[in-house]
């Protein structure tokens, strides 16, 4: 049953972001650096694409680089779709649980497929993934067609996917609303000073030196950048839209949820991604201006 309570503003943003912590310290782990590799994939980028991807099929490269939308398609050619010559979706995925069970369990503690908790906060947050939609969001509606895995903390890690593939699907109709093309995106991102450092992006999505700067050069023609690389008060307001329009397009799962259960929900979140935080679960570095 749908609930009409109304929600703080940022509520569902902050619920999202909380959660998202969840969703991605996969990425950051060596237990899926050594579940792909047992299975073929050793290169990070490749498996990278492929266990974000794998909920789509046996995709072609424009398809990965249109839904990732901010790599280098160069990059992601150079991997797709070999990868899946090597383990075939089904493969990856099942290598993408076992990932997410050994990392979760390491940062979480032996006991988190247990904790009353981490049950509590997959129900809630798979009752919010009701209210998804998977109209224009190709990433979210590939993986709300995955079964709901039937342990709590699995489930909530699936749960984590759904709602951030939802928003980030979202996001990128804002990007493109704003005309922003993806690498002006990361580095209009970078400059909020909450985005991807540079050196991060450009290591990790593909673009060189000279792209980072012929991005720059556009933003700043736009207003948006000042000369040091800072956004302009015209970049700040854009940023802050963009985030705003993403909350807009996002607001579904969250309103279904209601609002003591986005405050429940983003109360278990904080304790579980705080605990992952402070068990090293992502590269120091890794966001800011440097």
């Amino acid at each position: 049953m749908t609930t009409t309570s109304p929600l703080p503003e940022r509520a569902g943003r902050r619920c999202h972001n909380l959660l998202n912590v969840l969703h991605s310290t996969h990425y950051f782990s060596p237990d899926l650096e050594r579940e792909l590799a047992a299975v073929g994939v050793g290169d990070p980028r490749a498996a990278y694409f492929a266990v974000r991807a794998a909920a789509m099929g046996p995709v072609a490269a424009p398809v990965v680089t249109a839904a990732f939308f901010n790599f280098r398609p160069e990059l992601v050619a150079r991997h797709v779709p070999a990868v899946w010559d090597t383990a075939a979706p089904p493969v990856v995925l099942a290598a993408r649980t076992r990932a997410v069970d050994a990392t979760l369990r390491r940062l979480l503690g032996e006991e988190v497929a247990e904790a009353g908790e981490v049950a509590e906060a997959a129900e809630l947050a798979l009752r919010a993934a009701e209210a998804c939609s998977a109209v224009a969001r190709p990433l979210y509606a590939a993986h709300a067609g995955l079964p709901v895995p039937e342990e709590p903390h699995l489930a909530l890690w699936h749960a984590a996917t759904l709602l951030r593939e939802h928003r980030g699907d979202g996001h990128l109709a804002a990007l493109l609303a704003a005309e922003l093309d993806p690498l002006e995106a990361l580095v209009s991102h970078t400059a909020t000073g909450k985005g991807m450092a540079p050196q991060w992006a450009l290591g990790t999505r593909g673009w060189e030196r000279a792209d980072w700067d012929a991005a720059v050069g556009r933003l700043r023609a736009r207003g948006l950048l000042d000369g040091e690389g800072n956004l302009t008060d015209a970049g700040v307001a854009l940023r802050r839209g963009l985030e705003a329009e993403t909350d807009r397009l996002d607001r579904a799962p969250y309103e279904h949820l209601g609002a003591a259960g986005v405050a429940r929900l983003t109360e278990l979140a904080s304790d579980l991604a705080g605990r992952a935080l402070a068990a090293g679960a992502f590269p120091a570095g890794m966001v800011g201006k440097g």
